[in-house]
């Protein structure tokens, strides 16, 4: 699977970001990403912090393998 070019940190601070107040139509350029994967991050990671994130992620790797 593809590695992705954001890292977890970056993920959530977008996600914060929109959370303030900022509009997604200029959030997503600022950061170099599509608006599409900005509401797939929100779907998936909407209200997690950085420990619980990681935890997903680890659940997602195990059950690939």
């Amino acid at each position: 699977m593809r590695k992705s070019k954001f890292s977890d940190g970056q993920i959530l601070a977008t996600l914060k970001d929109a959370e303030v107040g900022q509009p997604v139509t200029a959030l997503c350029p600022e950061h170099g990403m599509n608006s599409a994967t900005f509401y797939k991050w929100r779907a998936k990671y909407s209200g997690m912090g950085a420990s619980l994130m990681k935890r997903v992620k680890e659940f997602e790797d195990e059950d690939r393998r």
